[in-house]
């Protein structure tokens, strides 16, 4: 039996409900699949910080890298200052465990779900790698004169060639294992950020030589938001910068159905990686057993297949499609589920 050691970050507002449901669900799925899992659970979140004032200390870090996975829930506090947690958990967990992939699959279950007139599941299922340690979010910037009418800012977008083409490696070779349409197309603003869409453009085209299976394209990133919603079925896979995933990666959240569907991984390839839903701490909802647990769900089968259990990652996504068709899950939208958060959980359990 292989064993797996999880280091769960419920976090704040509706996290701590989505990941018991996640758990419950992988817990029926380590039954069927001889794979045992030990969950140690951490307190990091805004809750935390009032408390205490800290958010992530390097004695966590230390702690954390004795784990196979990082199982997170949301991260975010009404009553914390916008940036606080973000900064000193979020990003500080991606930098200092280098998990340089953001990976984000785009796949619409039931077509209900999909804000796009006449737009079919095989019409939307693809993935977006987004650089995850780069970009504007290094902080690289300063102001001066703050606070006066002649206030400066600036924040840097900065990328080094080692960041683009692990990156860029890592999307090839995703899109020759994912094996469907073999199609990788780079977003960027080349014509506009002329020093790192150059960069980004030249390690495309210098790595993809080693690739002559996969079909290079290029979109600039305001064109890629057309095309998203006028011709998803268009993409297989997509690479981008850390910003612009930022941004994409929501347009591609609703066409799939919404938040309440969207699952993420941050990727270390040779390292501790965490996986997560997308939806955020969604306050207003906390407590009230309404929120959507599919995304943390799907967040956990990203995990597992991670950890190499593909047989129950793949059995884990075909329960969330059979719970979605099975018309008993009215939308995906919290509150209007017809089914309450623990509800949904039990069935997708049930059918895995």
């Amino acid at each position: 039996m292989k064993e797996y050691k999880i280091a769960v970050i419920p976090g704040d507002g509706t996290g701590p409900e989505v990941v018991a449901e996640g758990i419950k669900v992988l817990s029926a799925a380590a039954k069927k699949y001889n794979v045992k899992f030990e969950f140690v659970y951490f307190d990091f979140g805004g809750e935390r910080y009032l408390r205490t004032g800290e958010t992530l200390p390097d004695s966590a870090i230390e702690e954390l890298k004795k784990f196979d996975a990082i199982y997170l829930g949301a991260i975010g506090h009404p009553d914390v200052k916008p940036g606080i947690l973000e900064l000193g958990i979020l990003l500080k967990l991606r930098f200092t465990f280098d998990q340089y992939i953001n990976l984000r699959p785009v796949k619409l279950f039931r077509a209900e779900d999909c804000p796009i007139k006449d737009k079919k599941p095989q019409d939307i299922d693809f993935v977006v790698i987004r650089e995850n340690t780069g970009s504007v979010y290094t902080g690289i910037g300063g102001v001066m004169q703050k606070g006066t009418k002649y206030e400066v800012a600036t924040q840097l977008m900065v990328y080094s060639y080692h960041q683009v083409e692990r990156c860029i490696r890592f999307a090839y070779e995703y899109t020759r294992k994912r094996n469907k349409k073999k199609l990788l197309t780079l977003v960027h603003k080349t014509n506009v950020l002329t020093y790192c869409g150059d960069l980004w453009m030249r390690v495309f085209q210098e790595v993809g030589k080693e690739y002559p299976d996969i079909k290079q394209d290029y979109n600039h990133v305001d064109a890629c938001c057309m095309w998203f919603v006028k011709n998803p079925e268009y993409y297989d896979v997509v690479v981008t910068e850390n910003m612009f995933g930022d941004i994409i990666t929501d347009l591609a959240a609703i066409i799939q159905g919404g938040l309440g569907i969207a699952a993420g991984a941050n990727i270390n390839p040779n390292g501790i990686s965490m996986f997560e839903p997308m939806g955020g701490s969604a306050p207003k909802y906390t407590g009230k057993n309404m929120i959507n647990p599919l995304a943390a769900i799907y967040a956990a089968a990203m995990m597992v297949e991670f950890l190499g259990e593909e047989k129950m990652a793949n059995a884990i996504i075909t329960a969330i499609q059979q719970a979605l068709l099975s018309g008993k899950i009215k939308s995906l939208s919290a509150g209007k589920m017809g089914l309450t958060t623990t509800e949904v959980g039990d069935l997708v359990a049930s059918l895995v």
